[in-house]
Order: C-alpha cells, then sequence, then structure tokens
C-alpha cells in the first residue's frame, strides 16, 4: 500500500513540472529562439500579424507566430549584379601551346687540331658575325703553307727549264740537227711541269685555309653560352661538345602546335595577308611578345593530330628565351560590331543556353541566346540578346522568370536601395524593403527599434506575458501594446482549456 501510495506521489509530481514547463512554454521558448537566432528584423506590426496568423491557422502560440514571421524576410526582391549587353569588336584567337627556340643556332667547333691559346668573348656576351672567339696555335700551320709554297717555286723552275729545252729542241729540228722525238717528248715535260705547279697552288690554299681555321670566327650575330673549353684546352674538330654555342635571339621564334580541324582556318586567313601571333604568359592574360606566323608545317602529326607552326618575334626587350614552354594565340579573325555580354550570365538548361534580361519595371525575363563564341571574360551572343540590354551576372540562386529583383552596386549600373549593413546574416536589399514597408504601414514609431524589443521580452510588454502565464488570465502588456499583449492573451487563455 505504501509502494502504490510512492509512485502516486511522483506520478503527481511529473505531472505538475510538466504542467508548469507546458504553461511557462513561452517564456523558455522566446529565449531559446534568442539563443538560436531565430529572432527576426520585421517590424513588430508585421510579427503581430505573423503570431495571428499562426494562431488561426495551427492554435501553436506564440511561438509559432514569431518563427513565420522570420521567414518573411526572403519575400523581397532578389539581390542580383547586372551588366549592360554592349556592340563592339571581338578578336578571334586559336590558341596553342609551344616552345621557344633561337632563330639560329650554332655550336661553334675547332676544324683543325690544336691548342687554344686565346678565347676572344666574355659568356652571355653579344657579338657580330666575324668576331674572334678562340685561336689556336698556328705554327704547324703556317709550316705546311710555307713548305706548299717552296714547292711551287721548285716546279716553277723546273717548268721554266724544260720550256728552254723545248725551244732549243724544235731549232735543231728546223736545221736537221735534232729528231722530232726529242722535241715530242719535251712538250710531254713542260705539260707535266704546268700541271704540277697547279697541284702546288692547290696545296697552297688548302694550308692556307687550315692556317685561316686555327682563327675562330662568330658565323651569325648572338650571344654567347657557357663556353666549354679554357686557354690551353687541346681541341679537335671531332669533339661533340665544341668551344661554345652561338644562338641568335633577337629575332626569336615559338614554334606552337594547334589541333589538325582549325588548320583550314589558319589557310583562309594566311592567304588575305600576314598574321599576327602574341605569346602569352603563363597567367593566360599578360603579352609578352607581338610577331608574325612565319610558317605552317606541311604535315600534320598522326601521333597527336596536331600540326606545327612557327611564329618569329623581335623580342627587344628579351622576354622570350630559347627553350622556354609559352602560350602562344594566334589572331585568325576579327568579329565587327557584335553583341557581347559578361561570361558569368549565361546559364544553361534543358533547353539550351539562356539569359535573365532585366526589364524596366525591376523584373527579369528568361531569355533564350544563341552563343557564338564565349571565353573566361565574354560572351558573344548570335541571337536572343541586343545591344542595352541589361542581363544578370549574378544572383541566380532564388531567380526565376518574372521576379523581382534589386540591383546591388557591385557593377555600378544602379544604386542600392540602402546602405544599411547586414542584419542577422539577411541579404542588405531584403533588410532594407522590410523597414521601409514596416514605416509605411505606421505600425511603428521614429525610433523603430524600441517597439521590437519590448515584442521580444526586453520592455513593458513582456510583463504582460508573465502575469498571463502566472494567474492563466489574459491581459495586456504593461506598455500598452494590445498587439502583443492580444496574442499573448489568447495564447494563455486557449493553454488551460487544451490541458483540461
Amino acid at each position: 500500500m505504501a509502494r502504490t501510495f510512492r509512485v502516486l506521489v511522483s506520478l503527481a509530481v511529473i505531472g505538475a513540472v510538466a504542467y508548469g514547463a507546458y504553461v511557462t512554454r513561452d517564456r523558455w521558448l522566446g529565449s531559446a529562439e534568442r539563443l538560436l537566432g531565430y529572432q527576426s528584423a520585421a517590424a513588430p506590426g508585421e510579427q503581430a500579424q505573423g503570431e495571428r496568423r499562426g494562431n488561426q491557422g495551427q492554435g501553436s502560440g506564440q511561438g509559432g507566430g514569431r518563427r513565420r514571421g522570420g521567414l518573411s524576410q526572403f519575400n523581397g526582391p532578389v539581390p542580383v549584379l547586372a551588366a549592360d549587353a554592349k556592340s563592339s569588336d571581338v578578336p578571334v584567337y586559336i590558341d596553342g601551346v609551344g616552345s621557344v627556340k633561337a632563330l639560329n643556332t650554332v655550336t661553334v667547333r675547332a676544324q683543325v687540331n690544336g691548342k687554344v691559346v686565346e678565347i676572344g668573348f666574355e659568356e652571355g656576351q653579344d657579338i657580330k658575325k666575324g668576331d674572334v672567339i678562340a685561336r689556336i696555335d698556328d705554327a704547324v700551320y703556317k709550316a705546311q703553307l710555307d713548305q706548299a709554297i717552296g714547292k711551287k717555286a721548285q716546279d716553277e723552275a723546273l717548268l721554266a727549264g724544260a720550256k728552254r729545252d723545248l725551244d732549243r729542241f724544235q731549232r735543231m729540228v728546223q736545221s736537221a740537227s735534232g729528231t722530232q722525238q726529242q722535241v715530242d717528248t719535251q712538250i710531254s715535260l713542260v705539260a707535266q711541269y704546268t700541271a704540277q705547279i697547279q697541284s702546288d697552288q692547290a696545296a697552297i690554299e688548302s694550308a692556307q685555309a687550315t692556317l685561316d681555321y686555327t682563327t675562330i670566327t662568330a658565323p651569325i650575330d648572338g650571344r654567347t653560352g657557357i663556353r666549354n673549353v679554357d686557354v690551353g684546352n687541346l681541341v679537335s674538330s671531332s669533339d661533340a661538345t665544341g668551344i661554345v654555342t652561338l644562338s641568335q635571339i633577337k629575332p626569336i621564334s615559338v614554334l606552337f602546335s594547334i589541333p589538325q580541324q582549325q588548320l583550314a582556318r589558319v589557310n583562309a586567313a594566311s592567304a588575305t595577308g600576314t598574321l599576327s601571333v602574341q605569346a602569352m604568359a603563363s597567367d593566360g592574360q599578360t603579352v609578352i611578345d607581338n610577331g608574325t606566323l612565319a610558317v605552317v608545317d606541311n604535315q600534320v602529326d598522326p601521333t597527336t593530330g596536331t600540326v606545327k607552326l612557327k611564329a618569329n618575334f623581335p623580342n627587344d626587350k628579351l622576354a622570350l628565351w630559347p627553350g622556354a614552354f609559352v602560350n602562344a594565340r594566334l589572331l585568325v579573325e576579327t568579329l565587327r560590331g557584335v553583341t557581347v555580354i559578361p561570361t558569368a550570365a549565361v546559364q544553361r538548361g534543358p533547353n539550351g543556353t539562356f539569359v535573365y534580361i532585366i526589364r524596366q519595371d525591376q523584373t527579369v525575363a528568361m531569355k533564350a541566346v544563341t552563343v557564338r563564341q564565349q571565353d573566361d571574360v565574354q560572351a558573344v551572343i548570335a541571337d536572343g540578346v541586343a545591344p542595352g540590354d541589361k542581363v544578370v551576372t549574378t544572383g541566380f540562386a532564388r531567380l526565376q522568370d518574372g521576379s523581382k529583383v534589386q540591383i546591388s552596386a557591385g557593377t555600378g549600373a544602379a544604386a542600392p536601395a540602402t546602405t544599411k549593413p547586414e542584419t542577422e546574416g539577411q541579404p542588405v536589399a531584403e533588410n532594407a524593403v522590410q523597414n521601409n514597408q514596416a514605416q509605411t504601414d505606421g505600425n511603428v514609431a521614429n525610433d523603430g527599434q524600441r517597439p521590437h524589443r519590448k515584442h521580444n521580452g526586453q520592455g513593458g510588454g513582456n510583463g504582460g506575458h508573465r502575469r498571463q502565464n502566472a494567474d492563466g488570465t489574459a491581459g495586456n502588456g504593461a506598455d500598452g501594446n494590445t498587439g502583443g499583449g492580444d496574442a499573448a492573451s489568447t495564447n494563455s487563455s486557449a493553454t488551460p482549456t487544451q490541458q483540461q
């Protein structure tokens, strides 16, 4: 019996606590909403209307009215950024990736064997054609030249003696003191010495050329690299590395590849004149140098399906360097007077591409467009948009055909309706619309924040809520805020009835 009594007492205590929590729910529910950030920035009159609509529709009390009032903040215009469609001349480029190559490159090697006795350049120096690069010891080659010269002099003396004997034999034949055989033999000897002298002359020229090879000169204008030999090293014509590499970098060339599908377009454009090429930096925006297309390769690479092109650049600022990778942009056409809009304005849906056009009444219309071409910045519109139309570029999340919009100050197209900062994480434009509507309705005074604080339990209006929760009777708030008091009294009087 005692155990049954304790169980009944426990149930009675639990029921009393539950009933007290239910009766005082408005007090702790309001505090919980403020902590969780559900407090609305709407005017008190709008909140009271939201509470009454919540009571009539669901009978869930004052808390439900507040939550519905907070959701009304999304009923205003959608804030967007916009831009004007313009008429412009748009260049058409074909992009390719390639590498920089010196216009001419020479590995300077020795053509004779010997010891280097002089280096005539500084590493990295710009030199002209004919400047001395290096000298090789020429003592042996001078001796060979002198030997060839001496041999020629010897043969010339023999030729002179043979010619004198020939003249003597010819006179003897005329006086019948000699034979014709002697004359013929002497003629052959003279011809032999003549040919020998010609051979000696060739030997002299060869020796002279070999001697000249001991002085190594620059074959082209260019810039020297890092030298591979020093003074005192032995060099030979078989050395693969050579003495130094000489590269012509002003002007300079760029080899790049384009897809084979673009080849016909390039050939057609080349037939009308010389095409310009831009060398681009790695960011894809900065132009390093401007040049011209020099040649299109005569075959397509079957392994990659691309064709090579070569362009020449003046490279006056030495921005291009042999061996470096570079992006090339070939201008093949210029579209005159076309309509362009920012690429961000073009949207894609099940039926194709479309844009949102802002009308005079600040509503948007969904318009299908035909995009001729586009890049990361702008799109060329062939049909659907005319110059002067204002298109939405940002803010598509809540946008649909016929939506009311408000253009923000991001593009400078229209000034914002208010400069108030964001409140409770809401967009500025939405807050501005709600505040303007509350002031127009006349539900708040000039100091619109004071009734807002009272309605949320910080002023006298909340005192009415406390009295209603304590005695269960209806009553107005201490500040005479009949809107909030009526809603609270309705909730308080209905609660005991439902509990019963």
